[in-house]
């Protein structure tokens, strides 16, 4: 008979990526113009439950929120199973619990751009300042999941130190992260509004003063992606070195690699005046590098015994000493 908790791992996986296909349909909603389709209608769709597929923006918008809507009701079963499989004092249903108010935050956020129409062709400032909301409510959803999954199926620390210099490293480097993404959302949100016809055009409406605002913050993205990419060198590099841990090695190794591949992307896009299958193809990677992040953070904090999870199988994990 195989392990409950293996089921459940499988499970949290499937529940995290399925989550990062609805965070890339998000955003081709977005990057297509079709968040109106729906009107100023939640949950309703122009004031109906099944709409008529009259505008292509309809068809993408209601095919959204039909997908969106399936990531309750699998993170409730996830949850559900978490308190029922592992133990109370387990931090896997906890992490699964923070999941489920974060899908119900989403929504509401989700609920929120529709009804005070934060869609289509709106420029506002808070439209702006509702992306940077929903960005980082994404990233804590994403983030929960991935620790669920992981200490589910690799086995979860005994608890969580927030103590000492690489806590404060990695804790700085969600921060940063969290910065990035959010000017990353807005970045994207010019891009769509205000659409470059050409490389040169681009370049001089980022610096020129009587450009609109989202065109002008366009500018601060790179430089924070950099800034932040040296930080996360340096900070990774220092921890690995500590920690002689092959997970964190392993963690630190693959952030490296996709922060990398990152900045090519970033190149690529900017230089193809960010086109919507780029601008997914961004979002997915940067995705990748969140939730590489969180896992090597989850194994920075955790001060590792014999896991929950692995007691009764052959082979346990080890204690792992920690600084």
């Amino acid at each position: 008979m195989k392990n409950p908790a293996s089921k459940f791992s499988r499970l949290a996986w499937g529940a995290l990526i399925y989550n990062v296909l609805v965070i890339l349909f998000g955003a081709f909603v977005r990057a297509t113009g079709s968040g109106a389709g729906c009107g100023a209608h939640w949950p309703l769709c122009n004031g109906v439950i099944i709409p008529r597929p009259e505008r292509i923006e309809t068809v993408i918008e209601f095919t959204h929120r039909l997908t969106s809507g399936i990531t309750l009701p699998l993170v409730i079963i996830l949850v559900w199973l978490a308190w029922k499989i592992f133990p109370r004092t387990s931090l896997v249903p906890k992490s699964a619990a923070l999941a489920l108010f974060f899908t119900i935050t989403e929504a509401l956020v989700g609920a929120g751009l529709v009804l005070f129409q934060l869609v289509e062709d709106n420029d506002s400032i808070a439209r702006a300042l509702s992306m940077i909301i929903h960005l980082v409510n994404t990233f804590l959803l994403t983030g929960s999941l991935a620790l669920t999954a992981w200490w589910a199926a690799a086995g979860e620390p005994d608890k969580i130190r927030v103590r000492g210099l690489s806590a404060i490293l990695v804790l700085a480097g969600a921060a940063a992260m969290l910065v990035l993404g959010a000017s990353g959302a807005v970045t994207a949100l010019g891009d769509t509004l205000f659409p470059a016809r050409s490389l040169a055009e681009a370049l001089r409406e980022d610096f020129s003063p009587a450009a609109h605002y989202l065109i002008q913050l366009r500018v601060y993205h790179p430089a924070i992606a950099v800034s932040t990419g040296v930080y996360l060198f340096l900070s990774t590099a220092w921890i690995r070195r500590r920690a002689n841990n092959e997970r964190i090695e392993f963690f630190a190794s693959s952030l490296f690699i996709l922060y990398l591949l990152q900045l090519v992307i970033g190149i690529v896009n900017v230089a193809l005046l960010a086109p919507v299958w780029m601008q997914i193809v961004h979002l997915l990677v940067t995705n990748l590098i969140w939730i590489t992040f969180v896992l090597m953070t989850g194994e920075v904090l955790g001060r590792f015994s014999v896991s929950l999870v692995h007691q009764a199988v052959d082979q346990p994990i080890q204690a792992v000493p920690r600084e």
